[in-house]
């Protein structure tokens, strides 16, 4: 169940798997949806993926402590210019991430870059900013995840893909359970993303180029 290491290119490894976890931050929140996120991080860890999340409190971080508690890696995008607003302006989390990203876009600005950093980008919860994040990974034809049973803007969001009536590319799976939602994730990953990254790089040098 899940991959047990990272995809290979010939002899060279494959960057590993991202996957983004967005919700909520705040509000009232039922213990066992914090439990079920908690349960998501482990799995993202026992799987070998990078964890990526806004770097901020609530459900997202309860995740990157699942994450943590299995030694997995895990990625902060956050709003601040650097660590000093991170904590004071923000009051966001420093604990449990490998590398916090200073984007000093702000709440909202930072989610471009926070939904563009992922190969898979999982909802569960939320309010207005998860609900912006969403529409970003519909639009630019992200692999979506919805932890179903975790109430707030995820409830909705079939139902507004419906009323969007449109096809961007993106794919949307679903399901209550944590580890079938990867398994369902990573399937979509395996059969479309992946062999689309490997023929990019198939004739170009894994190092890169230097400028002339």
């Amino acid at each position: 169940m899940g991959l047990t290491q990272r995809p290979r290119l010939g002899d060279d490894l494959f960057p590993r798997m991202t996957v983004g976890v967005m919700g909520s931050s705040g509000g009232m929140i039922p213990p066992e949806v914090f439990d079920r996120l908690y349960e998501l991080g482990r799995e993202i860890a026992r799987r070998g993926y990078v964890l990526i999340t806004g770097a901020c409190p609530g459900l997202p971080h309860e995740a990157v402590k699942g994450a943590k508690s299995l030694g997995g890696v895990v990625v902060g995008v956050s709003p601040a210019l650097n660590f000093e607003e991170h904590v004071v302006k923000f009051h966001s989390p420093v604990h449990g991430y490998d590398a916090l990203i200073y984007t000093g876009s702000g709440l909202m600005g930072r989610e471009i870059e926070n939904i563009r950093s992922c190969d898979v980008v999982v909802f569960a919860g939320g309010r207005s900013g998860t609900l912006g994040e969403f529409a970003i990974a519909y639009d630019e034809s992200k692999v979506i995840g919805i932890l179903e049973g975790t109430d707030g803007i995820t409830a909705h969001l079939q139902q507004i893909v419906s009323l969007v009536n449109k096809d961007t590319g993106a794919v949307v799976v679903c399901s209550h359970d944590p580890g079938e939602l990867l398994d369902r994730l990573e399937h979509v990953y395996q059969e479309h993303l992946l062999p689309h990254y490997q023929k990019l790089v198939a004739d170009r040098d894994p190092d890169g180029v230097l400028e002339v």
